[in-house]
């Protein structure tokens, strides 16, 4: 019997701290959140998930809630395409 075939899955991680505190140190929130992201997508590689290694880093800009409008790093992804669109985008939580 033939086994089914794994289609490919790209991911993206896109981390976002809500102020800048902290960020100057040599391991800071973004990077956890990076490490625990990337970690699970290791973690589905049987489901044919692979990480794209493009960061997408929001580092505490201030904007008001209720603003739709996304951080330049959220809004800059699409434009990966050089090393192919991500399938699925996480932000850690």
């Amino acid at each position: 019997m033939k086994t089914p075939s794994v289609k490919s899955v790209r991911c993206a991680i896109y981390t976002r701290v809500s102020t800048e505190q902290g960020l100057d140190q040599e391991f800071n929130s973004l990077d956890a959140q990076y490490d625990a992201a990337s970690a699970y997508i290791r973690s589905q590689a049987h489901a044919g998930w692979t990480l794209i290694r493009s960061r997408y880093d929001d580092p505490g800009v201030h904007r008001p809630s209720r603003s739709r409008r996304r951080p330049a790093s959220f809004r800059r992804r699409p434009a990966s395409t050089l090393t192919g669109r991500p399938d699925l985008s996480f932000k850690p939580v």
